[in-house]
């Protein structure tokens, strides 16, 4: 089992337009805001959720914390077995939820997350524990928030372990005691020392990622002999969810491949909250001898600096795939022959892929894929 280092997995970035926290924790290993090697970003979590399976094996249940730590969550939740349910949290609409848990994390960019309580009470009844993963933990308050509100409407919790789980745990000793006094449990890949973050944040002068003007492309189609992707956001059992994103690695690699062929290496984004097919299509397109990186679009606003040692040194501010108005950004361009995206998202923003498409020209892309909702792919 490899073994991960404060240095293997921290750098700090400052944000933009937040007053109540200074600085970001990036890990280079995640896939969201670095290009990363699918493999590489799997077998991080992968290995966090190997050791939280071998402890608690009773778990039928793992929560994911929007956005960042989706595909954490889902890669996590597939080492305990098909029938673990994966939730994760969200900002989204989701047609025909008709209850919600509502909660507030304080620091954050977009403060409301919500939790899907259709059934809820049923799978707490069916696990022993409940696993809760984030990226990282700090102060563990937008965790307590969360349990305080579960108690009180699911009784039957008291008789659960809860544990948050996170790569990046730098929760201070009396934090971690209010986790106790909640019934948290804390577990990590990797225990920060020291808390320097806002110092190191604030050595940086940084820029908010500029706006880019979109174009007007003619983009061809193909429809994947798949089923769409399904939405976790409600509940999924881990099962139907991984072999929904193989599926889609598989039609995609069967019907888009020859657009790839000689084309070099790829670039395979998510967008926001999707980020865990995005991996799983990476890891089969570098399982077939391509390179390729992964990362993701994000709703975090961070300053852009080109300055030695600051690990966000490009970006652009595009609209979201999911909503009209609302602007998601991309960080660290890398140069790449194919850039392929996959959206869970409902249909297709041609706004907002043809911004996508203007930001990254100047990287050298020769072939750009988008992969829409699971069962649609749209390409230049």
């Amino acid at each position: 089992m490899p073994v991960y280092r404060q240095e293997d997995l921290l750098r700090i970035a400052k944000r933009v337009k937040n007053t109540k926290r200074s600085y970001l924790l990036v890990n280079p290993l995640q896939g969201k805001h670095i290009p990363v090697s699918p493999a590489a970003a799997l077998e991080m979590m992968h290995t966090l959720g190997d050791a939280l399976a071998e402890q608690y094996p009773d778990t039928r249940l793992v929560i994911g914390f929007a956005e960042t730590a989706t595909a954490v969550g889902a890669a996590i939740a597939s080492r305990f077995g098909g029938d673990c349910v994966y939730l994760p949290t969200t900002r989204e609409e989701v047609p025909g939820v008709r209850d919600w848990v509502i909660f507030s994390e304080e620091h954050s960019h977009a403060t409301l997350q919500k939790l899907c309580g259709d059934g809820l009470g049923e799978r707490f009844e069916a696990t022993g524990s409940v696993i809760l993963v984030d990226d990282e933990i700090s102060t563990g308050k937008t965790l307590r928030n969360m349990v305080l509100q579960l108690r009180a409407r699911y009784p039957q919790l008291a008789e659960k372990g809860l544990v948050a789980a996170s790569l990046l745990n730098r929760v201070t000793p009396e934090n971690e005691g209010l986790l106790a006094e909640a019934g948290v449990v804390c577990a990590s890949l990797v225990k920060l020392t020291g808390d320097r973050a806002a110092e190191a944040a604030e050595g940086f002068q940084v820029e908010e990622a500029a706006p880019v003007e979109a174009g007007s492309r003619r983009w061809s189609h193909l429809a994947l002999d798949c089923p769409p992707l399904p939405n976790p956001r409600g509940g999924i059992s881990i099962r139907s969810y991984l072999s929904s994103c193989e599926g889609l690695a598989r039609a995609f690699e069967e019907a888009a491949g020859p657009l790839l062929h000689g084309i070099g290496g790829a670039v395979v984004l998510g967008t926001e909250e999707c980020m865990y097919p995005a991996l799983i299509l990476g890891r089969r397109l570098e399982e077939g001898g391509m390179a390729v990186r992964c990362h993701a679009t994000t709703r975090s606003p961070i300053g852009v600096c080109s300055a030695a040692g600051y690990p966000i040194t490009s970006g652009a501010r595009l609209d979201s795939f999911y909503e009209a108005g609302r602007s998601t950004y991309l960080y660290n361009f890398a140069p790449c022959g194919a850039l392929i995206v996959v959206s869970d998202a409902p249909a297709c923003r041609w706004e907002a892929l043809e911004q996508l498409a203007a930001a990254w020209a100047p990287y050298g892309y020769r072939r750009l894929v988008f992969v829409q909702g699971g069962s649609h792919v749209w390409y230049i």
